[in-house]
């Protein structure tokens, strides 16, 4: 009787990890929206909090060369690897959000932090990067320095391709001008990592401009508005007809929760992240 349970619940327990490794719409957090910037405890977090994965930041970078990258101490991402691995959580990207505040497309050693990020992503096999545009090489804003931002993403797409790894960017612009964009840098390894708070802050439909970009353009989505209420409670976003546009393109992939927390308790980790986990999970999954 007792090896029949113990049977059992490795049928149930190999179901489980099957399932989760077929779902075609997959749910991640994010260690610093956690407050556990390249803590292992994010990994632990995450799990009570329900999802199937996590996005790792790359550490801050400043005026530094590259970022302050604790990943690159093998000790210490063997801690981070084993962990996920006992708590069944994958690594689904890593961020560069330093870029956000830092200017990609003006700084001298810009280079040093791409290479590092993909050093980093083929050691824990991870194959998304999260590379923002930020505030300084904001195309839509600053048309000046578009020559400067396709010349090094042009540099950082040749990189990714031979390392077989894709880079995401985040950018202001409509997803026709994304287009646009991406044509101008021909890389296949350059693609968009769309977030819903872009359209919706200036007004464009959300759903649209998934539709325009189309499933080869998008390698991952932040699938959260901006900071207010939690998305069931959201009337900017219709997560069934987000999900409809995604089942009749075919696009499959990590819906990663970067904000969408409420306001009178931005802090509360577990409440906010938890409870937009489960919304995300009772629609897509």
């Amino acid at each position: 009787m007792k090896k029949i349970l113990v049977f059992l619940c490795l049928i149930i327990s190999f179901g489980d990890l099957y399932a989760q490794n077929n779902q075609r719409y997959k749910i991640a957090v994010i260690d610093l929206m956690l407050l556990k910037r390249q803590k292992l405890g994010a990994i632990a977090l995450a799990k009570q909090i329900g999802a199937d994965g996590l996005e790792l930041d790359m550490g801050g970078l400043g005026k530094r060369p590259t970022f302050d990258n604790q990943l690159a101490v093998d000790s210490i991402r063997k801690q981070f690897i084993d962990k996920a691995k006992e708590q069944n959580i994958e690594f689904c990207s890593l961020a560069m959000t330093g870029y956000y505040a830092q200017s990609f497309c003006g700084r001298d050693e810009y280079l040093k932090s791409i290479e590092d990020c993909i050093k980093t992503m083929q050691l824990m096999n991870v194959k998304v990067a999260f590379l923002p545009l930020g505030v300084q090489c904001d195309i839509k804003k600053n048309p000046a320095v578009r020559d400067s931002v396709i010349s090094r993403l042009k540099m950082a797409g040749k990189l990714a391709e031979k390392a077989g790894i894709i880079i995401g960017i985040e950018t202001s612009l409509s997803a026709k001008e994304e287009i646009q964009l991406l044509k101008e840098i021909n890389s296949s390894a350059i693609k968009i990592y769309f977030n819903f708070s872009t359209p919706l802050k200036e007004g464009r439909d959300l759903y649209q401009e998934i539709k325009i970009l189309g499933k080869d353009r998008i390698c991952m989505m932040h699938c959260t508005n901006k900071d207010g209420v939690w998305l069931e409670n959201d009337p900017e976003i219709d997560l069934k007809k987000v999900k409809k546009t995604l089942d009749k393109m075919k696009w499959s992939g990590w819906l990663v929760i970067e904000r969408s927390r409420d306001a009178t308790k931005p802090r509360d980790v577990k409440g906010n992240y938890g409870a937009n986990t489960a919304y995300l999970k009772s629609i897509f999954q």
